[in-house]
């Protein structure tokens, strides 16, 4: 009966051993595949000049496979979206958890999360049909499909996850601190800023790094709105073309196993490269507020 019971635990070890590692084998036949599909592009081109190239003509004769303006038009998307995300974000969060009365917060915080459910193709037409044409009337632009546009559009994505996320975690935060706090003199808004939000930076954290990790991914909305130009933008002005956008764009015209293909798959790795380090920082800031928060408490 001992041996039947080992035997059976140790199955069930292994279970769950294999649905946890799925993740981690599953990420590295990804990386393995990207590597395998996007390599052979450095025996045309260097990987200095595939970097750090700022021409971008796969299709020419002789071709150019420079993805610097792809590589500025995603950190710039990325960047100015986050911008106007992560103060909205938070500041919704801190309104509905601490401001607003239970029932508009009863209203709202469905709202928010059914906006974080449409589907992005609906918010790329939305700021094609919607949002280019004002922006064209407004600024006196030739087009409204630009990285302004398309930073909106993300964070208006990402708003969402940043405020839902952010908003559980000030929520759950220990009510002894917030009355103890007020007990010694503090005001609302002191206690906000000085106790709440502390006490709540390791989950404010996490929302942000969901939120942002969504809009460095996205493509169906960059594809639409962006304006689709690979050039190094020099005003928030500018159509761009970040790398999802890039290759959702040129792949399905691709000769297969060309080496428009390969550079393709090789922007490709690049992206994950990127999102893996930004993760990764993401992840060593999010663990050192953790610390400090818990020590501060």
């Amino acid at each position: 009966m001992s041996t039947r019971r080992q035997a059976k635990e140790l199955l069930i070890h292994i279970f769950f051993l294999v649905v946890g590692a799925s993740g981690i084998i599953i990420l590295t036949l990804i990386l393995l595949f990207l590597i395998m599909e996007g390599i052979p592009i450095f025996d045309t081109v260097s990987v200095k000049d595939f970097i750090t190239g700022t021409m971008w003509y796969p299709t020419f004769d002789p071709p150019d496979f420079g993805i610097l303006p792809l590589i500025a038009g995603s950190a710039s998307v990325v960047v100015l979206s986050s911008l106007i995300a992560i103060p909205l974000g938070i500041g919704s969060a801190i309104y509905l958890a601490e401001i607003a009365h239970p029932k508009v917060r009863a209203v709202i915080k469905p709202a928010i999360e059914l906006i974080e459910g449409l589907p992005t193709v609906v918010i790329g037409f939305f700021g094609m049909v919607v949002v280019a044409p004002f922006l064209q009337k407004w600024f006196g632009l030739d087009t409204g499909l630009n990285l302004l546009n398309a930073s909106i559009m993300l964070a208006f994505m990402a708003v969402p996850t940043i405020a839902s996320l952010s908003e559980d975690a000030i929520y759950s935060v220990p009510a002894h601190m917030k009355e103890g706090s007020m007990a010694l003199g503090a005001t609302h808004w002191e206690t906000i800023a000085r106790v709440i939000l502390p006490a709540s930076l390791t989950g404010i954290s996490t929302a942000v790094i969901l939120g942002i990790a969504r809009a460095i991914g996205e493509t169906m909305v960059v594809l639409m709105v962006a304006g689709g130009a690979a050039m190094i933008p020099e005003s928030i002005f500018d159509p761009v073309r970040p790398m999802p956008a890039n290759i959702a764009a040129e792949m399905g015209n691709t000769p297969f196993r060309s080496d428009h293909y390969h550079a393709l798959f090789a922007i490709g790795l690049v992206l994950f490269v990127f999102t893996f380090i930004f993760n990764m920082i993401a992840a060593y800031l999010a663990q050192k507020h953790k610390q400090v928060g818990a020590a501060s408490l």
